[in-house]
């Protein structure tokens, strides 16, 4: 590896960490900030008389949380999906770090791409699948938190219609289910019950779940309650019938797996096999690998081959993705 290749390295890698610092101050200067005005909204309502407390509120803060980028996320639509999908992953991020990420990954990638004398398509290929990494992370905690949800669906319901049945009334079910299901169903249920409990409209809460869950197994249970809530009925036999159809549901998809198995292996085996192989080489005889480093064709049919083997591994994935 050339001096001119670890330079490069070396500077891309120091973008890189220079974003993330800079993220990771914002997001620590944005949790002191929220703590504060929370304890500063707090002393108001007790040193003011009642119908004089404080005007804003720490509630509507979560969108943005950069002032003068406020303007520049209120003309992108986008921005609100973006917000969704962070909650949907239950992840800690902001949207304003979000994008620091983004660009700081590209800005990085792109630099030392450009500093090792690849093309300009090349560069600008390279800076755009950089960007996408923090969106592709995103994507993946909320698949994860998904599948724990869907695995902890079922129970959560029957602890619903067992209080139900037990006397309770349904947003007394709800608290229950909120403190003794495990996260995300106990944070999701917690919510439900706490916008319920503030004055929002019972519906309303539930409709919300759907649109942070965005499952088929929520609509469908969303669907139940409040259709048993206009024309009535027993509501603890029908979730009971619910999570049975849940149930049965997730036996087939994971029969399902089960079956794809064998090209779920294979697609980790044809996407894996050749960046070990060249890592192998690399390591038993450096300078027979070096030349795709150093000469610009071998730079060119690198990237070609990443290019390749991510078009195949997606292809791969999508064939073997069956939902239902």
């Amino acid at each position: 590896m050339t001096d001119q290749t670890i330079q490069a390295l070396l500077v891309g890698g120091a973008v890189i960490l220079g974003v993330l610092a800079l993220a990771f101050l914002v997001e620590t200067l944005r949790e002191a900030r929220r703590g504060s005005d929370f304890r500063r909204q707090l002393k108001d309502l007790v040193e003011k008389p009642v119908g004089e407390g404080p005007k804003s509120s720490i509630l509507v803060q979560d969108a943005v949380e950069i002032a003068w980028l406020q303007p520049i996320f209120n003309k992108i639509p986008s921005t609100v999906d973006l917000q969704v999908l962070i909650h949907q992953a239950g992840s800690p991020w902001s949207v304003s770090t979000f994008l620091m990420l983004s660009a700081g990954l590209a800005l990085g990638i792109g630099l030392t791409l450009m500093l090792m004398r690849f093309h300009i398509i090349f560069v600008v290929l390279g800076a755009l699948v950089a960007m996408m990494i923090p969106l592709i992370r995103l994507r993946r905690q909320r698949t994860r938190r998904f599948r724990d949800f869907e695995e902890q669906f079922p129970e959560a319901i029957d602890l619903l219609g067992r209080s139900i049945r037990a006397g309770h009334a349904f947003a007394t079910g709800l608290q229950v289910v909120a403190e003794e299901s495990p996260d995300p169903i106990g944070a999701e249920f917690r919510q439900i019950f706490d916008e319920q409990k503030f004055g929002l409209p019972l519906e309303d809460s539930l409709l919300s779940l759907t649109d942070r869950i965005d499952m088929v197994d929520t609509r469908i249970f969303v669907t139940a309650v409040l259709i048993q809530r206009e024309v009535g009925g027993n509501l603890a036999e029908i979730l009971d019938k619910i999570a049975y159809t849940i149930r049965e549901r997730f036996m087939i998809l994971r029969q399902l797996r089960v079956y794809t198995a064998q090209g779920r292996m294979t697609g980790y085996l044809l996407s894996g096999l050749p960046i070990a192989v060249g890592f192998v080489i690399f390591l038993l005889n450096p300078e027979y690998m070096a030349v795709l480093f150093e000469d610009s064709v071998g730079r060119v049919m690198l990237v070609a081959a990443g290019v390749m083997q991510l078009v195949g591994a997606l292809i791969i994935r999508r064939i073997i993705d069956i939902e239902i």
